[in-house]
């Protein structure tokens, strides 16, 4: 069985992250229908579902990844925003943040080391700041 849906799967796409994507908000939508007796956003939970099938089972592979990348692109800033959240979250009992008040630039400095001197790394102004 595992043979046959090998070589079925092959030269198709296949899944990504927009398709995960897709994945996700179709079942998002169909659980809120449920809650809500509210059908068509089950309807466009089934609608979402076809389509992640459709470009799982697809053979224009060019295509797809082209999707997939224009996808990746759009959420790339929401994406960065999230994973620098969570490495200040990480370093917080470590590090402090400050902006430098020409540039704007984020400056992490460590933490305990009381009134320092810092010189930002992309303008070279420097300020005083309590770490």
């Amino acid at each position: 069985m595992k043979n046959k849906l090998i070589r079925f799967m092959q030269g198709r796409y296949g899944n990504d992250q927009l398709n995960r994507f897709l994945l996700i908000l179709s079942m998002v939508l169909v659980f809120v229908s449920v809650f809500s007796k509210k059908t068509l956003f089950w309807y466009i939970g089934v609608v979402f579902i076809t389509i992640t099938y459709i470009r799982m089972f697809s053979r224009n592979v060019p295509k797809r990844y082209a999707e997939n990348q224009k996808y990746l692109k759009l959420i790339a800033p929401v994406s960065r925003w999230y994973k620098l959240r969570i490495k200040h979250l990480k370093e917080r009992k470590t590090h402090r943040f400050f902006k430098c008040p020409a540039c704007q630039q984020k400056v992490r400095v460590p933490k305990g080391k009381g009134m320092i001197c810092i010189t930002c790394p992309k303008c070279r102004n420097q300020f005083q700041k309590r770490s």
